[in-house]
């Protein structure tokens, strides 16, 4: 896995929804230490604008998170905008139905199966990111064993979110280990308890065994591991700069 530490920009939407904004927020982040990141919830920007903003501040865009419909209805102007990103990680955020459901997931294969085909005849790899719903059960089996065999093409992985499996009650480096070579990134977001509610914190500053998760990360397949916290108490920048401290000291770049 490549050791440099990346942003998912999702933390930081709030600070990306005008150019101008985004190219502060840029240049915040490179100069906090970060190398890599993943574009999700900013605003609606040209690829070449992204990129001229990215490599001014020696940023590389290692993956995305698009609306289903970019890829189901304008896959050719989403294969363009990844190639001049130079992002061979076109990500998908959740399931485009609001609910799990063996129904919603066999939409899922149906549409996306020839989207998977395309993106590899193009050199690029399609990724799903998972909650903690696609651990529910049908018939026994959780739906995200179920939505790896109905998606069966190798240029399907998952970007596998930490965070959403603990909540899960999945051990994350565990869960790693067993799907090494599933995983395109990895989303590393540390969890609380606010009484007994589940809640975001910095990386370090919560309740999961990081040594054990980043020996995983480190011995997988992954190509990517990002910080990520969906919600801050207090403010976004001061969270991800707490977060880059603490992987920093880990021996990460």
């Amino acid at each position: 896995m490549d050791n440099r530490i990346g942003i998912q920009l999702y933390t930081l939407r709030d600070f990306c929804q005008t150019i101008e904004d985004f190219d502060k927020t840029c240049e915040k982040v490179s100069k906090m230490g970060y190398k890599t990141v993943q574009l999700s919830g900013i605003g609606n920007f040209p690829a070449k604008d992204i990129k001229e903003i990215l490599d001014k501040y020696s940023l590389e865009v290692v993956c995305t998170h698009r609306p289903p419909v970019n890829y189901l209805e304008n896959l050719e102007d989403e294969i363009e905008f990844h190639k001049t990103l130079g992002c061979k990680i076109c990500g998908l955020g959740r399931l485009p139905q609001k609910e799990i459901s063996i129904e919603a997931v066999e939409e899922l294969a149906e549409n996306f199966i020839p989207v998977i085909k395309k993106l590899e005849e193009n050199n690029l790899v399609f990724a799903y990111h998972n909650h903690a719903f696609e651990f529910q059960k049908f018939n026994g089996k959780h739906y995200f064993e179920i939505i790896k065999e109905k998606l069966t093409s190798d240029n399907f992985k998952f970007i596998l979110d930490v965070y959403w499996l603990s909540v899960a009650g999945i051990n994350p480096a565990k869960f790693i280990k067993e799907h090494s070579d599933d995983i395109a990134c990895i989303h590393l977001k540390d969890l609380m308890l606010q009484g007994n509610k589940p809640c975001y914190a910095p990386v370090g500053k919560g309740n999961l065994d990081w040594d054990e998760i980043l020996s995983a990360c480190e011995a997988s397949g992954a190509m990517y591991a990002l910080v990520e916290q969906d919600t801050c108490d207090g403010d976004p920048f001061d969270c991800i700069k707490e977060s880059y401290s603490y992987i920093s000291n880990k021996g990460y770049k």
